[in-house]
């Protein structure tokens, strides 16, 4: 299929003239998007969605999945743009362990904190709407303190970028010109608050994803914003209440399909190619984050048993073990601390759980010991 999806200007960048592509408008024009093939594979992937919502009901708590499916995603979006810390990294930074890939693991946080604070923005009636000014906010909370810092956080470029290539001019793509950003990202505003919209709304967030990674608003951290507004837009059209696909574990599988995808719609016109690609995904997401709720559920449900009908299980180890899925790396003060209860009471229980194996000591020490429900941890990091 022939379609012109933008036009290219000339700028120049340190000192040589390139051809900077600036995207049409959405939606797809001049032919519009091909409903062949897209509306069986949109029809499959709400499917495996509304699959993925009934079955977080097979866990006593919600939070307990939330808890480990944000971090996932805050991981993997950040894996994608070489990042090399783990999950377990994670875990340990959270619970105050000394971790040696410190600056990999405060991205990951960062991410974190950005996801909540815009999804605290669209839970809170007086909140800001997803914006400009939304995700330019955003940007500040994910740049804060880290690599990136000085890539002017909370604000859009005021220079040319490039992507790939050691200069402008043997670049793999140069996004718009940085006057031009501005009018752009206002159109794509216009176009998620459009009224009575044509295309479903996961065809929608796949053409806002792309068309915000083309514009490339940012000097640095475009592809975590542009994959935070998957999971926002997510939430604001009411496919998935709460944020339980990590979709970002399959963009990092077919990292080179993804980026391929979203250059054919530029090089070739190719937005049907992209949204079919996208589509496939969130299905394929939705349906590995159901089968790791199953997981989850069937270990933490098998856990507990062996927990309950041990003699010496009393109620401090029972609420101990409830805490595992949202503290799995752990001291015996953290544990003191959290029930509000004695030292040796703490150690006590924490004991029990190491005889039962259903935790693991990591460090050999005698003193300063260090807890963590491996089985756990292992199953998440899969």
């Amino acid at each position: 299929m022939s379609r012109t999806t933008g036009t290219y200007a000339i700028t120049t960048t340190l000192g040589e003239p390139v051809r900077a592509f600036v995207p049409r408008p959405l939606p797809p024009a001049d032919p519009p998007l091909a409903p062949a093939g897209i509306i069986d594979l949109n029809r499959q992937a709400e499917l495996a969605l509304a699959r993925l919502a009934g079955v977080s009901g097979l866990v006593p708590s919600v939070e307990w999945l939330l808890y480990s499916a944000i971090r996932q995603e805050a991981l993997l979006t950040s894996q994608i743009e070489g990042t090399q810390a783990t999950l377990a990294d994670l875990f340990d930074e959270e619970a105050g362990f000394k971790v040696s890939n410190t600056d990999d693991v405060e991205e990951v946080t960062n991410y974190l904190r950005a996801f909540r604070w815009v999804q605290g923005q669209l839970r809170d009636p007086q909140g800001l709407p997803i914006s400009v000014r939304l995700l330019c906010e955003a940007h500040r909370l994910l740049l804060d303190g880290v690599r990136g810092a000085g890539k002017q956080p909370g604000e859009l470029r005021r220079s040319q970028n490039w992507v790939g290539g050691t200069r402008p001019g043997n670049a793999v793509f140069v996004p718009p010109p940085p006057q031009q950003v501005a009018d752009l990202l206002a159109d794509l505003e216009r176009f998620i608050h459009a009224p009575d919209p044509d295309l479903p709304p996961l065809v929608r967030i796949a053409l806002i994803h792309a068309q915000f990674e083309t514009i490339h608003p940012f000097l640095d951290g475009n592809g975590r914003i542009g994959r935070l507004l998957i999971a926002a837009l997510m939430e604001h059209w009411g496919l998935l209440r709460e944020p339980l696909m990590v979709l970002s574990a399959y963009l990092k599988r077919h990292q080179a399909e993804y980026y391929r995808r979203l250059s054919a719609i530029r090089t070739e016109g190719d937005w049907e190619g992209w949204v079919s690609f996208f589509l496939e995904g969130a299905a394929a997401a939705s349906a590995e984050a159901e089968r790791s709720i199953i997981d989850v559920a069937s270990l933490i449900t098998t856990d507990r048993k062996r927990l309950l009908e041990s003699p010496k299980a009393g109620a401090i180890s029972v609420r101990l073990f409830e805490l595992l899925p949202m503290m799995s790396r752990f001291t015996v003060e953290h544990v003191r601390k959290r029930l509000e209860t004695t030292f040796p009471t703490a150690s006590a229980a924490v004991n029990l759980l190491l005889d039962l194996g259903l935790v693991a000591e990591l460090t050999g020490q005698k003193k300063n010991r260090i807890y963590s429900y491996q089985a756990y941890v292992e199953l998440l990091s899969r």
